[in-house]
């Protein structure tokens, strides 16, 4: 056997032994050694250096003078919070602007149909378009001093930001409807900011949109359809006194009829956002342009040296336009002139636009990421050495995130997460999560088998979707992150449940450029959710951690999340299902990062027994606690009553549990007033609860 090329080159005496233990070795050993020493290289040669964070990452926030224990980031330069990242884009109307001349008019939005690749307006394209429909919408009334509201009623697709953008050219204010509200919401909606022009997409929501309408004095007198329509949703319009025309004819009538932008001041309203709510009736959270403005801009100062977007970039959109998390995603990229492909509206269909469109920006909320996660889970655990495998490239990577390395060309990348990687159209490299808590374990492995910048941020409505975010380089999981560069945090004494600022622990409360104006003729609403002082009250429960970031640990009041960002008021399910004949007690359980609800459930022990009888079950109280009949059937019954006492599919309880021990104060469950303990109930069932989910999720 021939000696090693690279050995021949070595003339040193100390190397005579390795020589001759090299050519006595066998051609295996020696061919074994050379491939180790290729990976070897390759790893060396490929491995990058880890990211510089924008700061120390173990001081991340600072405390700002003046007490209060309030932090600002330490991304805040000058001692002044940020308003805008660019000189001459200041309202959303200068972002189009900037956008226009950042991409040279590349492509601006797009979308597909079925089996076929994406079409593409330009930017100039959606400038003009916006221009005319800008234009007729002023032609039939509207100005920003006098009928300035337009309704967005869609899915996500290119003419939903387009009709956003008209808005923005001439002063006007976008208010978006979304059918989860439900009809009398969007009744509300209406009625509340007096909208007399509605944009639709398809018929069924023109439909369900004069459905609540008919037989009641309404403001509307305008439906512009995005689609075809027949003659006989026209002929109803009319009966209901709303004239609907379509898109293609405003915008020819828009084009005839143009008028000179009329640019709108940081100060004005944007869009007027309503929010789901937990009791009650939507509440309108006045945005400005400077709000929005200030949120984008933070989120662009964080990421402006380790992942700054480009017009290169490529955003998917299939999260509702009606929330403003996906809104303030989108000025990111139409400021930097990228684009922004639209899903073709079916969730089922989500892989299918990702491969066509390749993105390189994937906003997304914890429900999508479970899912993903258990996927891939659920695939390795077909084969023990899958799941070994799967685990030890995990563990690899992530111990490569902990020392700052983030990317998608390892080893590891290569063998085994490649695949999970081309699942999203193979080229992410900046992912957003954000609506709702995330798992530390979903986030952890799903930040290192994609390999792309991850970011977790955390917000509300009334702060322009964002008031956190984790940094570059901190890609540990169990915080939200510090305080954006935008807005100043502080905790609040919350002492009926023992949390003190003094301790870093206390009710989030946020002030900055990005907190909303106040609900839309809400004045007593308002003053609940901003003091006098322009903090916002969030009612969520943070900690301080010692390196600056801050951590969601509670509600302050009983409303608390699910997964997909639904908001929840356990009491009023309650209040629905203890109209049971069976039931004496409920105790209504949801977890932010599940997706559903459960329940603990004390039967009534008089009435239960024949209650049971009538529906074949027979025993004693105890026993009919654990006949798994009698609880499908008081299941039955809850879900019923919860369907007639007009509760949405994702206020019902997926499961529940019966306890056959009354909940008292006795044993700790009740107040001396007799009102539940949440937090003791919710420890005291936590194995039952535990069990609920992990069934439901089998």
């Amino acid at each position: 056997m021939q000696m090693p090329e690279f050995l021949k080159n070595f003339r040193l005496p100390e190397m005579a032994e390795m020589r001759e233990y090299l050519q006595n070795m066998s051609p295996n050993t020696v061919m074994g050694m050379g491939a180790f020493a290729a990976l070897s290289t390759f790893w060396y040669a490929t491995r990058p250096k880890a990211l510089e964070p924008p700061c120390d990452l173990w001081q991340q926030s600072v405390e700002v003078e003046g007490g209060e224990y309030a932090r600002r980031s330490v991304l805040v330069d000058g001692g002044k919070l940020l308003t805008y990242y660019y000189e001459d884009a200041k309202t959303l109307y200068e972002f189009l602007l900037k956008g226009v001349d950042m991409s040279n008019n590349g492509p601006c939005l797009g979308a597909r149909k079925p089996k076929q690749p994406y079409e593409w307006w330009s930017y100039k394209e959606v400038v003009d378009m916006a221009e005319c429909l800008g234009s007729a919408l002023l032609h039939r009334g509207h100005s920003k001093s006098s009928n300035p509201y337009i309704g967005i009623f869609s899915q996500n697709r290119p003419e939903w930001t387009m009709s956003e953008l008209a808005c923005y050219t001439y002063s006007l204010v976008s208010v978006p409807l979304y059918d989860t509200l439900g009809a009398e919401a969007i009744e509300y909606i209406i009625d509340k900011a007096s909208i007399s022009t509605v944009l639709c997409d398809v018929p069924a929501k023109a439909t369900l949109l004069l459905d609540t309408l008919s037989g009641r004095k309404h403001s509307v007198t305008t439906v512009i359809m995005m689609e075809e329509v027949d003659a006989e949703l026209v002929e109803r319009g009319k009966k209901n006194n709303v004239e609907i025309l379509l898109l293609k004819d405003v915008l020819a009538l828009g084009k005839e009829k143009h008028q000179t932008p009329i640019p709108p001041s940081p100060e004005d309203l944007a869009v007027i956002c309503f929010t789901s709510g937990t009791t009650g009736n939507p509440k309108g959270a006045m945005l400005t342009h400077k709000n929005i403005v200030a949120d984008c801009s933070s989120f662009m100062r964080i990421i402006q040296k380790s992942c700054p977007i480009s017009s290169s970039d490529v955003h998917i959109s299939y999260l509702p336009l009606a929330h403003m998390f996906e809104r303030v995603v989108q000025g990111v990229m139409l400021v930097h002139g990228a684009c922004i492909g639209f899903f073709q509206g079916d969730i089922r269909l989500l892989m299918e636009d990702l491969a066509a469109l390749r993105p390189t920006v994937f906003p997304t909320v914890p429900r999508l990421l479970n899912r993903m996660y258990d996927k891939i889970q659920g695939q390795a655990n077909s084969s023990p050495v899958k799941k070994w495998l799967l685990g030890y490239a995990s563990r690899r990577k992530e111990a490569e995130m902990n020392s700052g390395i983030m990317r998608n060309n390892s080893l590891w990348d290569k063998l085994i997460f490649k695949k999970v990687q081309a699942n999203l159209g193979g080229r992410v490299r900046l992912m957003l999560t954000g609506a709702a808590p995330v798992s530390g374990t979903v986030l952890t492995f799903l930040r290192g088998a994609l390999g792309c910048q991850f970011y977790e941020g955390y917000g509300q409505t009334e702060c322009t979707a964002g008031c956190t975010i984790t940094l570059p380089g901190d890609w540990t999981a169990g915080h939200v992150g510090a305080p954006l560069p935008c807005n100043d945090i502080k905790l609040v004494d919350v002492s009926e449940m023992n949390y003190l600022a003094a301790n870093g622990e206390g009710e989030v409360c946020v002030r900055g450029p990005n907190v909303f104006r106040g609900y839309l003729m809400e004045p007593e609403k308002t003053k609940e959710a901003l003091d006098d002082d322009g903090w916002l009250h969030t009612g969520d429960i943070g900690k301080w951690l010692p390196n600056g970031t801050l951590k969601i640990v509670d509600r302050k009041k009983h409303i608390f999340k699910l997964a997909q960002g639904e908001y929840i008021a356990p009491e009023k399910i309650e209040n629905v299902y203890i109209r049971s004949d069976a039931v004496a007690q409920v105790f209504v359980h949801g977890d932010s990062l599940q997706a559903c609800l459960v329940a603990i459930i004390v039967p009534d022990a008089e009435t239960l027994p024949k209650w049971a009888k009538k529906r074949g079950q027979e025993g004693s109280y105890d026993e009919l606690c654990k006949n798994k009949d009698v609880k499908k059937a008081i299941l039955e019954d809850l879900l019923k009553l919860g369907k007639d006492g007009g509760l949405k599919s994702f206020e019902q309880v997926k499961d529940l549990a019966l306890h056959n021990e009354m909940f008292s104060v006795e044993n700790g469950l009740l107040t001396p007033t007799f009102k539940a303990k949440r937090m003791d109930l919710r420890n005291h069932f936590r194995d039952q609860i535990d069990k609920l989910y992990s069934e439901i999720n089998m």
